[in-house]
């Protein structure tokens, strides 16, 4: 039997059913496991405690695929956890004709490393860790038969996997090739999506509550949408009758694809505009000219990706919100989002307050927002919770 043993009193995390196993908690390793194949994970005295996938290359030494037993690690597993995920994004409305989410997000679905987007009738799947990488044939196999798909295409190109010691992999995995161009509904929007060359999977469904949200303050204003990618915050604010937006990106491909989203939904050129540039650089900009808008949307990249970073993405995101609070009209509304998984809400709405002391504003949170419900927390795993949004409103 090849096993993971943990050091004396290491097992605490595994019985409140937190599925990492970091490798500093591991007295040894027994059967010379392959990457990724699954072992048993002990207690120091031998008790079972879980089967997890075996990561030798990365600080994670193994992630728990099932605290049970008598449960085997194979295609009937995989068949059930997929039939589950499935089943929760059908009881959230999710799965209707032409649409789109998240079907399997990771360590929430109780699959880690394993990242699944659907797109109509494609599904875009991520694996990111060598055990999703050692049973890629299985979980191909549990989409392909559960999900009916007209082709699974794979993304495995990030750099999360080189961790790991994996190579990139991406291109047709089962089924029909990809097309260039997706067409996802979105309740009255349609987004074209590049699902072969798009950031992650080519969009962000963890924003759909947030999108919800930003509805019902667009009627009538004039818009800043920062690091605006493909436009998507843009057409839910020209849907519902926003006068103008204007989007800033670094991306020229992705304002590119945000003006072929402006096209789909049939707004004129007179409503929007793209600049494509820095965009702290272009906040600066931007108040150099003493432009003011009605709202100003802040959603950037992650700025936190460890905990070294945590201090010098603070000030980053501190300096967002001041420019964003800057260039408020007075009772204007801020839409500031971290979607960095070690930036606390507490320490965000710190930081926000901050940002407001130093714009001379006075801000009041009118609203929290957070990331769509097809992107679920698991209860035992709060590292599933990153998107954090606060909605500010500053004073007439």
């Amino acid at each position: 039997m090849k096993k993971i043993i943990l050091n004396r009193g290491r097992e605490k995390s595994l019985l409140r059913r937190h599925p990492w196993i970091f490798s500093g908690a591991v007295e040894r390793i027994e059967g010379a496991p392959l990457p990724g194949e699954t072992v048993m994970v002990t207690a120091h005295d031998g008790k079972f405690l879980a089967w997890a996938g075996y990561s030798p290359a990365s600080q994670i030494t193994g992630k728990v695929w099932s605290f049970d037993g008598n449960e085997k690690i194979d295609q009937t597993f995989f068949n059930h956890r997929v039939s589950a995920a499935l089943a929760l994004r059908k009881k959230l409305g999710f799965c209707v004709p032409g649409g789109g989410y998240r079907l399997i997000f990771s360590e929430a679905d109780r699959l880690p490393g394993v990242i699944v987007d659907r797109f109509g009738d494609f599904l875009i799947l991520q694996l990111l860790t060598a055990g999703a990488e050692f049973n890629r044939e299985y979980i191909v196999n549990a989409l392909w038969e559960i999900c009916r798909p007209l082709g699974i295409h794979e993304r495995s190109d990030v750099s999360v996997r080189r961790k790991e010691q994996l190579p990139g992999r991406a291109g047709v995995v089962k089924g029909a090739e990809l097309p260039e161009e997706l067409i996802v509904k979105e309740e009255d929007m349609l987004f074209a999506v590049d699902g072969r060359k798009g950031q992650k999977t080519g969009f962000y469904f963890d924003l759909r509550t947030a999108r919800t949200a930003l509805r019902r303050f667009s009627a009538g204003a004039e818009i800043l949408n920062c690091f605006s990618y493909t436009g998507a915050f843009a057409v839910a604010a020209l849907r519902s009758g926003a006068t103008h937006v204007l989007n800033m990106d670094s991306s020229a491909p992705a304002l590119k694809q945000l003006e072929r989203n402006m096209e789909l939904n049939g707004f004129t050129q007179d409503s929007w505009e793209n600049r494509c540039g820095d965009v702290f650089t272009l906040l600066r900009e931007l108040d150099r000219e003493n432009r003011k808008f009605d709202l100003v949307i802040l959603d950037p990249p992650k700025l936190v990706d460890s905990q070294r970073a945590l201090m010098s993405g603070a000030r980053a995101y501190q300096d967002l919100a001041r420019h964003g609070f800057k260039l408020l009209k007075p009772g204007g509304t801020l839409f500031n989002f971290s979607c960095s998984g070690l930036m606390t809400a507490d320490l965000f709405q710190k930081i926000t307050a901050s940002a407001a002391l130093e714009a001379g504003v006075e801000a009041k949170i009118i609203g929290h927002l957070e990331q769509s419900p097809d992107h679920p927390t698991l209860l035992s795993v709060p590292e599933t919770f990153y998107l954090k949004g606060l909605v500010s409103s500053i004073e007439q």
